[in-house]
C-alpha cells in the first residue's frame, strides 16, 4: 500500500510549550503523503490539532514563530479572583482572530479534545460544538487559567487525567495510530540556539509592570538548576511529573503502532517563544519514527 493511501489517527499529548513539537510532527507526516483522518489531543495537543483541522496551521506558525517573551507577557490577563492566576481570554481572543472558530462536526477530519470534569472527576471527550470552546477547556491548567463552564460542568486541562489520549482513537477506521508523547525520557537536551529576549519597556502602568516582573521571574526560575523554591515552580514541575507518570500508564494500556517521543527536558512549560525550535525537534523525531515504520 502506498503512503498516499495510508490513513492516520494522530494522538497529540499535553506538555505546555513543548506542544509546539506537534507542528513538526504534522509537517513530517504530511510530507510523506500520509493522510491524517482523526486527531485526539489534550491541552496544547488539542490546540495544535484543532488549528490543523481548521486548515489554519500555517497562519498560526507565522504568528508563533515571531513570539518573544515580552509578547507572552502581554497575552496574560490576571483574573483577580481565587480560582486562577489568569483568565486566558486574551490568548484565545488572539487565536480566534488568527484562525476563526468552527463547529467540530464541520471539520474535514475527525477531532476530539480531552478535558477534565472537576466535579465528576472524569475525562470528557469534546467532539461536537465550538472548536474554540473545546480547545480552551482542554488547556485550562488549574491554578493558571480559569475553569470553563460547559453544559453545567466545570472543565479544566485534559492533561490532568489523560495527557496522551489514545482511547478516543480506538474505534477509528484508520490504518495506523501514531501518538506524540511530550513527557519522553530526558536526554540532557540543549537548545541549538538561545533566543535573546528583550524586556518590555518600563511604563507608568503598574499593572503591566507587575505582570512583567511576575512572568519574568518564572522564566528565570525555570532556567535555574537550584532546588525548587516557590509555589509556582512547584506547581509546574508537579504537573510535569504527574503527566509523565500517567502518560506511561496510558501508553502501556493502549499501544499505538508508533510513539514519537519528545524529551520532557526539551522545553519548560512557559517557553512558548521557542516555538520554531520545538517544531524542528518534533520534525526530526517524527522523521526518525516514520523511517522505523518504513514509511
Amino acid at each position: 500500500m502506498s503512503n498516499s493511501k495510508l490513513s492516520i489517527s494522530l494522538v497529540l499529548g499535553s506538555g505546555g510549550a513543548r506542544g509546539h513539537a506537534h507542528i513538526g510532527v504534522i509537517r513530517a507526516i504530511d510530507e510523506r503523503g500520509l493522510q491524517i483522518r482523526n486527531i485526539a489531543g489534550a491541552s496544547m495537543g488539542a490546540v495544535i490539532g484543532g488549528i490543523y483541522a481548521s486548515n489554519k496551521l500555517d497562519t498560526y506558525i507565522d504568528w508563533a514563530n515571531r513570539l518573544q517573551q515580552k509578547d507572552i507577557v502581554r497575552l496574560l490577563d490576571f483574573s483577580f479572583n481565587w480560582t486562577s492566576l489568569f483568565k486566558g481570554e486574551r490568548i484565545f481572543e488572539v487565536l480566534e482572530d488568527l484562525v476563526g472558530d468552527r463547529q467540530i462536526e464541520d471539520l474535514d477530519i475527525g477531532y476530539t479534545a480531552v478535558a477534565t470534569d472537576l466535579n465528576e472527576q472524569r475525562e470528557v471527550w469534546l467532539s461536537r460544538g465550538s472548536l474554540f470552546n473545546a480547545m480552551r477547556a482542554s488547556t485550562a491548567v488549574p491554578g493558571f487559567f480559569s475553569p470553563i463552564s460547559h453544559n453545567g460542568h466545570s472543565l479544566v486541562d485534559g492533561g490532568l487525567i489523560n495527557p496522551i489520549p489514545i482511547a478516543p482513537t480506538l474505534n477509528d477506521a484508520t490504518d495506523l495510530t501514531i501518538a506524540v508523547n511530550l513527557s519522553g525520557i530526558t536526554n540532557n537536551y540543549r537548545p541549538k540556539t538561545r533566543v535573546e529576549q528583550t524586556a518590555p519597556a518600563e511604563s507608568d502602568d503598574s499593572y503591566r509592570n507587575e505582570i512583567t516582573r511576575f512572568i519574568g521571574g518564572l522564566f528565570e526560575k525555570e532556567h535555574e538548576q537550584a532546588p525548587v523554591s516557590d509555589a509556582t515552580e512547584i506547581l509546574t514541575k508537579s504537573i510535569d511529573v504527574m503527566q509523565g507518570a500517567i502518560a506511561r500508564l496510558k501508553l502501556g494500556a493502549y499501544a499505538p503502532q508508533k510513539i514519537i517521543e519528545i524529551p520532557r527536558d526539551a522545553c519548560t512549560f512557559f517557553e512558548f517563544h521557542r516555538a520554531e525550535e520545538m517544531a524542528d525537534l518534533g520534525y526530526e523525531n517524527a522523521n526518525k519514527a516514520l523511517d522505523d515504520l518504513g514509511l
